[in-house]
């Protein structure tokens, strides 16, 4: 259906263009979904469902990367070749570890190497 939009009364205009909106627009939104899932137990179904075998491969790298760039027993060459991903990805976790307060670092760390 093709709209006239030269023909709507400004409330209708807002309308239509409200009807555009995602239900999702930010980080902090996608997070609270996220929480909600884990409350309801349905985290599994969630992301299996949003992300594809790929995508879920690749979050699994990232743990594994950040976890080995925390532990600093490896070069990047190492990790790259044991994890089979590329140094740039790599580099990209070290840097996002970098921008991260101490705290925040210390948090991560609790989160990937404890069990």
């Amino acid at each position: 259906m093709i709209t006239n939009y030269n023909k709507l009364t400004h409330h209708q205009y807002i309308q239509k263009i409200m009807s555009f909106l995602p239900e999702y627009s930010d980080w902090d939104q996608f997070i609270d979904l996220l929480n909600r899932a884990i409350k309801n137990k349905d985290h599994e179904l969630l992301l299996s469902t949003m992300l594809t075998p790929d995508e879920r491969e690749a979050l699994i790298a990232r743990a594994n990367i950040l976890t080995e760039l925390l532990k600093g027993e490896m070069s990047q060459r190492q990790m790259s070749q044991e994890l089979g991903v590329g140094i740039a990805t790599i580099t990209r976790g070290s840097n996002e570890l970098k921008a991260k307060s101490e705290q925040d670092r210390l948090r991560i760390t609790d989160l990937l190497l404890k069990p």
